[in-house]
């Protein structure tokens, strides 16, 4: 199987991470026109599916290190199974909100306050786990992160106040979402053997661990939305045979966010092996700055927010990245 073999290439596959995980929503705010968030999410679930099979049977089964896909499937232990499977569950519970905020308050506002606190949660927990990495540096990274989530939250509290419909559910639920969120790398990274190119015995590959990860979020989401499908957060309710009567285009775009999500996953995955869990799940989390930057100048999703506003978004962004900078030279 293909595996990365140096810290530079794992900071490479991060950075690419980071723009997979920050962009992926572009798809949720293109079809949200004329298509719910319940009946997209569905497309989305199976694009990451998708997404981790064909990686398993492609990436997964070639090359002389590692065990094939089918070969390391056979011989997984159950509780390694769970493991991975536990940690789709987790982030799908936390996915789901993260996107219903998305719906509510937008993309700059949902990713810099949800994904930042599950970068400093996840951070904390993988690195207790498995403490790779200079601990000053690390949490000196974590502490400027947190101080970003804390300015994004203030700004748009400024444009709630100032503006008629925005509501302050968007920015709870990217709260939950976040500290769900924090969790759910810990369970994948711990189904996995240590080492990628002779894995223990009943231990997974990364390849197979995302098998498992994805078939986790689908099994769950027959339980979470269809919950929300019925008693969404915002609008009205609507009806799985609503799914059925979208067009080709509607189902494609949730499929692509679906496949952009794991292609980010995957790379973050076989990256933990050289950077470290934390430093690689903490890199990944700089979608916040994609995303925000996104849903800031592309979405215009601060369009009408009052003076001063702007000025905590530019030292929000200024936050992110040096903290980003900080996590990256921990190792």
């Amino acid at each position: 199987m293909f595996i990365i073999s140096t810290y530079g290439l794992a900071v490479v596959c991060c950075v690419i991470t980071m723009l997979c995980w920050g962009s992926w929503a572009n798809t949720q705010k293109m079809a949200a026109k004329n298509w719910r968030f319940e009946l997209f999410y569905w497309d989305y679930v199976l694009g990451i599916l998708l997404g981790s099979l064909l990686l398993a049977f492609t990436l997964g089964s070639v090359g002389a290190e590692g065990r094939s896909f089918l070969a390391d499937f056979a011989q997984a232990d159950r509780q390694n199974i769970w493991s991975a499977m536990l940690g789709g569950i987790l982030f799908n519970a936390a996915n789901i909100l993260l996107g219903a905020a998305i719906a509510i308050a937008g993309m700059s506002v949902a990713f810099p306050v949800g994904i930042g606190l599950a970068l400093v949660v996840g951070v904390v927990v993988n690195y207790l786990n498995a403490p790779v990495g200079d601990p000053l540096f690390l949490f000196a990274g974590v502490g400027l992160v947190m101080l970003a989530v804390v300015l994004n939250a203030l700004a748009y509290r400024k444009l709630a106040s100032a503006t008629a419909g925005v509501s302050t559910k968007g920015l709870v639920l990217s709260i939950v979402a976040g500290l769900l969120m924090g969790f759910f790398y810990k369970y994948v990274a711990a189904s996995m053997s240590a080492d990628f190119a002779a894995p223990e015995a009943g231990k997974l590959t990364p390849y197979t661990a995302l098998v498992f990860f994805a078939v986790g979020i689908l099994l769950s989401n027959f339980v979470f939305n269809t919950a929300l499908i019925y008693r969404p957060f915002v609008g009205e309710p609507t009806s799985i045979g609503a799914y059925f009567r979208g067009t080709g285009r509607d189902h494609f775009t949730g499929i692509l966010g679906g496949l952009i999500w794991m292609c980010g996953m995957s790379l973050s995955i076989l990256a933990s092996e050289k950077a470290g869990p934390a430093i690689s799940y903490g890199l990944g989390q700089g979608a916040t700055v994609v995303a925000a930057l996104w849903g800031i100048y592309i979405w215009r999703e601060f369009k009408g927010a009052p003076k001063g506003t702007s000025a905590l978004l530019n030292a929000m962004l200024l936050c992110y990245v040096i903290g980003l900078a900080v996590i990256i030279m921990a190792r």
